[in-house]
């Protein structure tokens, strides 16, 4: 008797289940595959590692203060599903291999991914480069890549990302400055 619904419940979650995987990759829109950068981190004077899930993105925000500063982060985390950061400072410029780089670059040419923002400074000698993740007019991700001689950063923001309120972030949880929007109360 339990043979009889066994084999339509098979069926049926054979259908179901390619129907399904869309719905599953959407819950890691906008989160790229940071490499380990060991070898990075093993050659620079200084590193930092950040990675707030949800939960610690949340616990992070309310230890911010309850101050107006405060209070424009968490409106500004709200949304965010995470916070992954990859620093590198260097005592020796090109510490870092341009392919280095590249192996984050190459997840930004998929399908969704485009380039926002793009500056390149010859007297700084410095590029920033800034990609978001689209979908139904909704920003889902922002990955920002910053790199100069001694210097590299990848910061990847995942979950609904409100332009408006990104210049909130900069300077807390590794976010550095953006050329997206001014600070607040600045021009």
């Amino acid at each position: 008797m339990r043979r009889s619904w066994v084999r339509p419940g098979l069926r049926f979650l054979a259908m179901a289940l390619p129907l399904a995987m869309p719905v599953a990759s959407l819950a890691q829109a906008g989160q790229i595959d940071l490499p380990s950068f060991d070898e990075l981190a093993r050659k620079a004077t200084n590193s930092v590692n950040i990675s707030l899930n949800p939960a610690l993105l949340q616990l992070a925000a309310q230890y911010m203060g309850n101050d107006s500063d405060g209070a424009s982060v968490q409106a500004a985390v709200n949304g965010l599903k995470g916070i992954y950061v990859r620093s590198f400072q260097f005592a020796t410029d090109n510490a870092y291999s341009p392919s280095d780089v590249q192996r984050v670059r190459q997840q930004l040419e998929g399908p969704g991914w485009m380039k926002m923002v793009s500056v390149h400074s010859s007297q700084k000698d410095q590029d920033v480069d800034v990609y978001m993740l689209q979908h139904d007019k909704r920003i889902e991700g922002l990955v920002i890549i910053a790199a100069q001689p001694r210097k590299l950063t990848i910061v990847n923001l995942v979950g609904s990302v409100d332009l408006a309120k990104l210049s909130q972030l900069q300077g807390k949880f590794g976010v550095p400055s953006l050329p997206l929007a001014p600070k607040a109360g600045g021009s």
